[in-house]
């Protein structure tokens, strides 16, 4: 599978799965909002659809329900964007996205709770009617940070490739699985998955990962903050990355857009990588030796 770095066919969201059995996008766990001066959560599991969905903004702009979030800090505040729309399902989804835009759907579940198997799979399946039904031909990524829900949705369908995501041990889990990238590694290996989407600061600390990665034919991308920086993407690219997940998309996009690079056959300095790097009317030639790709790979995790 490839999944070239400098493309951005997939949008990722979270899929949660209702009471009553269906799949919801929305990335907390818990939904915060008022009743009567006091500040109150609901889990999104516990709530049936049309609670869900009477949250936030509503199609006839009436009965709004107020929305919060809350920091990892513990800091609440009201749920305020530029723009904003009405909760939807992952059916929605299918229905009303381009159907040339693939799906990254992250499998959503709550790093407190231990989930049994059948538990997990219940809930995977419900999330497997929608996508059978409405997928069709549209690119199809699953992923997720728990262990078990990875395995058990690749046990369940060979139609789409799952990922494993992990933070690669920048924060740490009561399950060690969660905690470096050699056991999302052993993971993948154990349970047949296609690949890793790591959080990138544990990439650029641990850049040898990446080789152990493609010798066992895995993929693998990264997600954080930092990808929201051209160089870190681009830096990247050149140490294998296949994918960077982004907010900034439109940034991010067009700052790439006109990067191209090209091997260069004439100079034969011994060990140099030359890439020619063009954005838009000015280029500027660039020879990266591997002494200054290793440089990078030391320097930048210093930053972080």
């Amino acid at each position: 599978m490839s999944l070239p770095i400098f493309r951005f066919d997939f949008i990722e969201f979270d899929v949660q799965v209702t009471r009553d059995g269906c799949p919801v996008i929305f990335h907390d766990n818990f939904m915060f909002t008022q009743e009567q001066g006091v500040i109150i959560d609901k889990r999104v599991t516990e709530m049936v659809l049309l609670e869900f969905l009477s949250y936030g903004p509503q199609k006839n702009c009436s009965n709004v329900k107020p929305m919060f979030r809350k920091t990892k800090d513990g800091r609440i505040f009201e749920w305020k964007v530029a723009k904003d729309n009405h909760l939807c399902t992952l059916k929605d989804a299918f229905v009303k996205v381009k159907h040339s835009v693939g799906f990254n759907i992250e499998l959503k579940f709550d790093d407190n709770i231990v989930y049994g198997d059948e538990e997990l799979r219940q809930t995977l399946n419900n999330i497997l009617k929608v996508v059978d039904e409405h997928a069709k031909s549209r690119p199809i990524i699953f992923s997720s940070f728990q262990p078990d829900a990875a395995r058990i949705m690749r046990n369940m369908q060979r139609s789409y490739p799952v990922f494993f995501l992990t933070n690669g041990g920048c924060e740490i889990y009561k399950d060690v699985r969660r905690n470096s990238l050699d056991e999302a590694i052993k993971i993948c290996k154990e349970g047949g998955l296609q690949g890793i989407v790591s959080e990138v600061k544990a990439i650029l600390r641990s850049p040898n990962a990446i080789i152990r990665v493609k010798d066992l034919n895995l993929s693998i991308l990264s997600y954080g903050q930092l990808n929201n920086v051209v160089e870190v993407v681009y830096l990247q690219y050149l140490m294998g990355v296949e994918g960077v997940i982004v907010d900034m998309v439109k940034e991010i996009s067009e700052a790439i857009a006109n990067i191209e690079v090209g091997n260069e056959e004439e100079d034969k300095e011994e060990d140099e990588r030359k890439c020619l790097i063009m954005f838009g009317e000015e280029r500027k030639k660039v020879k990266i030796s591997k002494d200054e790709i290793a440089f990078l790979t030391k320097f930048v995790p210093k930053l972080l």
